[in-house]
C-alpha cells in the first residue's frame, strides 16, 4: 500500500467520522420528542392497550404553551439592537438618538 492510497483512506475515514458525529449532535425533532414522551407515559401498558394509547398519544395535537408559566428571558444585546432598530423606524436625527439610547438602556 503506497502513501497516497493510505492518505485517501484516512481522509475518507475522517470525513465519515465527522459526518457521523454531526448526526448525533443534532437536536431531536418534535416527533422524536413526542415519541419519547408517549413511550414514557405508556410504561406498564401492553398489547392492544399500549397500541391504542400510543396511537392516541402520537396523534394528539401539542398543548398551547402557557404564556405566564415562565418569566420573560432578557434579550441578548444583538437582539435588543434589532428590536430597537425596528421600533425606531421613521425617527430621524436627535429624536432617533434619544429613542435608541432609552431603548437600549431599558431592561
Amino acid at each position: 500500500m503506497n502513501a497516497r492510497s493510505l492518505m485517501k483512506k484516512l481522509l475518507v475515514a475522517g470525513m465519515l467520522l465527522a459526518l457521523s458525529g454531526a448526526a448525533f449532535a443534532a437536536e431531536p425533532t418534535a416527533q422524536q420528542t413526542k415519541m419519547k414522551t408517549c413511550n414514557a407515559e405508556a410504561t406498564g401498558k401492553k398489547g392492544e392497550e399500549r397500541k391504542a394509547f400510543m396511537k392516541q398519544c402520537l396523534s394528539a395535537k401539542p398543548a398551547a404553551p402557557a404564556a405566564a408559566a415562565e418569566p420573560e428571558i432578557p434579550l441578548s444585546q444583538q437582539n435588543k439592537m434589532k428590536k430597537c432598530n425596528n421600533d425606531a423606524v421613521g425617527k430621524k436625527g436627535d429624536e432617533r438618538k434619544v429613542f435608541m439610547k432609552a431603548c437600549l438602556s431599558a431592561k
